[in-house]
């Protein structure tokens, strides 16, 4: 099982291997060097999941590489690593049981290619919601409609509908059109060769639903290129890992300070791990708003992010104990707390699941990737959310009102949740997954 090395893509992985376990099999989680450590040092050496690293030529030092570095070492150092891997397996098949299947993050495509070369079959997994995918699908579309250059960039602004009954989504939204115009170009380019290799495969295990898709053909949009699409979600609740796998120590205390608050009273906040959020004037105009709202809340903020607070802000809300900032959560156990009344959030889609879970109307304020399409979803098909378009003290106040006073909003998130968590979902997500492997019997290995 190979993921993309970032937080949102391992932990699902996680989930699925555990599902995996429980199945009957052993699964294997591969992972960079320069992540590896931080999982493995919460694993059980007699652990049934096994994680193991292979060497990824970055710099081992403090800050995270970024994702080009990622990118890079992906495609240049890791899949020799990865087949020689591979091939000490096959190496002790009689010994040690067969290889029964690659299943590879589509974000980690080079992985396709190895497996095509070892001769093992491969399946993809995409750990986010099909709708996503399909949006990375339509490009080629796109590119034929002239809706998109051949360099990713919007053609035209507005709005673009690509699959009938779906939410309409922006040209600004498209999920590589994120930072400079090099690094956007870049990211298309990545984007399309992920489709590209992914074209080859005869089956995607995806985390999502089919409640996801409102009004669309389920069975038609299971098929993929002659092969199928599993929906095998949300991993966050039906296959829970046996380990944690967070990157960061939790910060355990903020617990604690949810048992002082009032039931339904907390904001919770946390833009994610990957991008850097909302920069600095935005931080403190953010930070201002929550402080002029005199509800308390827990922030979670990453490395150096600190810096970019108004200056006393920190000791004001220890004195006032309003607010309490942390490295990192545990977010579960925050999400679950009943002192939590709305979850302000990036719309990442293991958050807005985990969200769904514990039943925690969602204010959006999505950076990047495919937190757009999670964010149109979450406000115009579900209605469980709000999204907020600036960080300005009337702006913060009315949708925390918007989302912790809308009592239909709180009955319609009961209902979802049930749909896609309860014991239906779960024999369903159970079957999928049965499915998939007796499918594995049946789609061709290509080499």
């Amino acid at each position: 099982m190979v993921p993309y090395p970032a937080q949102g893509h391992v932990t699902p992985m996680l989930q699925l291997a555990s599902a995996f376990l429980n199945l009957g099999f052993e699964p294997v989680v591969i992972t960079p060097d320069f992540i590896h450590s931080r999982i493995a040092s919460q694993i059980d050496p007699n652990h049934e999941i096994s994680c193991m690293s292979i060497p990824d030529g970055l710099d081992q030092g403090t800050a995270p590489p970024d994702f080009f570095a990622i990118e890079m070492a992906m495609e240049n150092n890791m899949p020799l690593h990865l087949e020689r891997l591979v091939g000490k397996f096959l190496d002790h098949e009689d010994e040690d049981g067969g290889v029964a299947c690659m299943v590879v993050d589509l974000l980690a495509s080079w992985a396709i290619n190895v497996a095509n070369r070892c001769g093992v079959q491969v399946a993809g997994f995409w750990p986010a919601m099909l709708a996503s995918y399909q949006l990375i699908a339509a490009i080629p579309d796109m590119l034929r409609s002239g809706i998109i250059s051949e360099t990713g960039d919007p053609q035209h602004q507005g709005p673009i509908c690509y699959l009938p009954g779906q939410p309409v989504l922006c040209t600004e939204d498209l999920p590589w059109l994120i930072g400079t115009v090099t690094a956007r170009s870049s990211r298309f380019k990545f984007w399309s060769r992920t489709l590209e290799r992914s074209i080859t495969l005869g089956c995607l295990l995806v985390n999502s639903f089919p409640e996801e898709l409102t009004g669309q053909d389920n069975e038609k949009q299971d098929q993929l290129n002659g092969g199928r699409i599993f929906r095998v979600g949300p991993l966050s609740k039906h296959a829970e890992s046996k380990i944690n796998g967070s990157f960061w120590e939790e910060d355990m205390s903020c617990l604690d300070w949810l048992e002082k608050q009032s039931p339904g009273s907390v904001v919770y906040v946390s833009f994610g791990s990957w991008v850097r959020p909302i920069g600095e004037a935005k931080m403190k105009k953010l930070a201002l708003a929550l402080e002029a709202s005199k509800r308390p809340f827990i922030w979670v903020q990453g490395c150096g992010w600190r810096e970019e607070l108004p200056v006393g802000y920190l000791e004001r809300m220890w004195k006032q104990q309003q607010g309490k900032i942390v490295s990192w959560a545990p977010q579960k156990k925050v999400l679950e707390h009943e002192g939590v009344g709305c979850y302000l959030t990036h719309c990442g889609w293991n958050s807005t699941m985990e969200a769904i879970q514990w039943k925690k109307p969602l204010l959006c304020y999505p950076v990047a990737g495919d937190q757009f399409i999670n964010c149109a979803y979450i406000v115009k098909e579900w209605r469980i959310g709000l999204k907020i378009n600036e960080f300005g003290q009337k702006d913060v106040e009315q949708g925390m009102k918007g989302v912790m006073e809308d009592s239909e909003m709180s009955e319609r998130l009961i209902r979802l949740n049930e749909r896609i968590m309860g014991n239906e979902a779960s024999s369903r997500v159970m079957a999928n997954l049965t499915a998939f492997i007796d499918h594995l019997q049946s789609f061709p290995i290509t080499t």
